[in-house]
């Protein structure tokens, strides 16, 4: 499983699926391509790939016939079906960027009406090559997460085509993000128009919910790929410091990536390893049970579209202390649902207050629950294909106004 969550797999109420089946059958949207970078198989598959997994299977479930095209996935099968969709996962991480175009234009995924741009970083810049109803699912802008995983030459002109060639292609685009913030980020690109950007949270399993028993020690835990972005470093260093406070300390940052070594390293270097575990993947149950069992969960991120593992963990009745970020100050309301932070110091006394006061705990806990039972797979089901019927009904009423003429 990613490590923002375990797939929830299921495909929601009947209402809510026969919903979704009439929003579709009414914009003559009956077979769906989303082009994404990587599948939820893949080992560094995160947030973006569980949305998509989630999407995919509500609207397969809804009667749309749903196609996902990815990079392949080390070990696994070129075509898989999965939830009432079917994958197909062929071509390298970079050359997938061609060969996915290529498939669509020459219909090698069979007819479709509609197309779903998964906009991860690099753009597909489907506005150049496509002529059916689309939207584009970009959940935040990357920014300083470029230098973070690329060497500079190519860290630089990423960072130009995301920031400032890409955009102007997009402005008949219909673009659905997570959060108020990263919209905010997104209308501020070149050539986007903020009436085509909407924004539909990401929904949240049932199988977070609260039960169990608490921890009988301290236990923070974190979950994430072990990737730059998450800056697990500057975790570990902050509760190395609240260790000094709190020595019975416990943390637990599940997830893997690329940095566990280095972690390991810095882990020892702080003579943080007696205290801080890399248990790697979890099973979905585990993952439930940790947030659970934790009294705080912590996120020093340093770009997010939504928060993730933080409304999951508030779903479970735990509250969270993270960076103020964008995607996180949408999750967290400071000193009522959690603890947003800027400095190390801020982290360090938020984590010792919170760790050392349970009716505070309690309270933001129970708000941080409150505040996420609204959010659903099936409410983000149907955002996310309304955004995409929005541009099928317009195309629709253009190519109507070209007949008459």
């Amino acid at each position: 499983m990613p490590a923002a969550g375990p797939h929830a797999g299921g495909a929601g109420s009947l209402p809510a699926t026969a919903e979704l089946a009439e929003l579709a059958r009414e914009a003559g949207l009956r077979r769906v391509a989303l082009l994404a970078w990587r599948d939820i198989d893949d080992a560094e598959a995160g947030g973006s790939e569980l949305h998509a997994h989630e999407v995919a299977t509500r609207w397969a479930a809804a009667g749309i016939d749903v196609v996902l095209r990815t990079s392949s996935v080390a070990g696994r099968a070129v075509l898989v079906e999965r939830g009432g969709y079917r994958v197909v996962r062929r071509s390298g991480r970079y050359a997938v960027f061609v060969t996915g175009p290529m498939d669509l234009a020459a219909s090698r995924l069979g007819p479709l009406d509609g197309l779903v741009e998964i906009w991860n970083g690099m753009p597909w810049l489907s506005p150049l090559w496509s002529r059916l109803a689309r939207v584009v699912f970009l959940h935040h802008v990357h920014g300083e997460m470029w230098p973070m995983t690329l060497p500079s030459p190519l860290a630089e002109a990423g960072n130009l085509l995301e920031s400032h060639l890409a955009p102007p292609f997009y402005c008949r685009s219909q673009i659905v993000t997570l959060s108020e913030s990263s919209r905010r980020e997104i209308v501020a690109l070149p050539g986007v128009r903020p009436g085509r950007v909407s924004v539909v949270p990401p929904g949240i399993s049932p199988c977070y919910s609260p039960g169990g028993q608490r921890a009988d020690r301290p236990l923070v835990v974190a979950v994430g790929r072990l990737v730059p972005v998450k800056n697990f470093p500057r975790l570990i260093g902050v509760l190395a410091r609240v260790h000094e406070k709190v020595p019975d300390l416990e943390t637990i940052i599940v997830g893997e990536g690329m940095e566990r070594s280095s972690l390991q390293a810095r882990l020892r270097e702080l003579g943080a390893d007696g205290y801080v575990s890399l248990p790697g993947r979890v099973s979905s149950n585990e993952l439930v049970h940790l947030y659970r069992r934790a009294w705080v969960v912590a996120s020093t991120s340093v770009r997010e579209g939504w928060g993730m593992t933080v409304s999951e963990a508030a779903a479970c009745g735990t509250p969270a202390v993270a960076t103020r970020i964008p995607g996180h100050i949408d999750v967290i309301d400071h000193g009522i649902t959690g603890m947003l932070a800027d400095r190390d110091d801020e982290l360090v006394q938020q984590l010792e207050t919170l760790l050392g006061d349970p009716l505070l705990r309690r309270r933001l806990g129970r708000a941080a629950q409150a505040r996420v039972a609204p959010l659903t797979w099936e409410a983000t089901a149907r955002g996310t294909l309304a955004a995409l019927v929005v541009d099928a009904r317009s195309r629709s009423a253009r190519a109507g106004l070209r007949s008459v003429h």
